[in-house]
């Protein structure tokens, strides 16, 4: 499972219906974590991606250090399915996903991971899985972080 997460001031994703835009979520102060499912990713992966967003410290305290969390702040996570991070440019121009996850298994695991973050106590909006969506963010930093659930040892 990987993640690129980054830390916004406020964030909100679109998707089209028809020809007109329509809002699906907003958040304000928070993260922003573009999620993409490996066929072998499972409930590991899981607790490992959700613990590092719940965690990870890289919000400012009162000396300006990065030391407090997403809780710490109160701050939201909005969660996107991009399953182009999985994306292998190795060989040729267009990029293979053969190591991305099925749609179904993905499914699955994206909802298992935002049920788990919700029962953290987090306050998690997604976005529309399978869908193609227009992701706006206002980067705070800017702070970028990389995650990647199999380079955990």
């Amino acid at each position: 499972m990987r993640a690129v997460v980054q830390k916004v001031l406020e964030a909100d994703i679109e998707v089209v219906n028809n020809v007109d835009l329509v809002h699906v979520n907003h958040i304000d102060r928070g993260l922003v974590a573009l999620l993409g499912i490996g066929k072998d990713d499972n409930h590991t992966d899981i607790a490992y991606i959700a613990d590092k967003l719940a965690y990870m410290r890289i919000f400012a305290d009162d000396d300006g250090k990065m030391n407090h969390s997403v809780q710490d702040i109160d701050g939201e996570i909005l969660l996107i399915s991009q399953f182009t991070l999985f994306g292998d440019m190795r060989h040729g121009r267009r990029p293979s996903f053969t190591q991305a996850a099925d749609p179904q298994h993905a499914r699955m695991l994206y909802h298992e991971l935002t049920d788990h973050l919700l029962d953290m106590g987090l306050k998690v909006k997604t976005g529309h899985f399978q869908t193609h969506m227009q992701v706006s963010l206002n980067n705070n930093g800017p702070v970028t972080i990389l995650l990647d659930s199999k380079k955990q040892f």
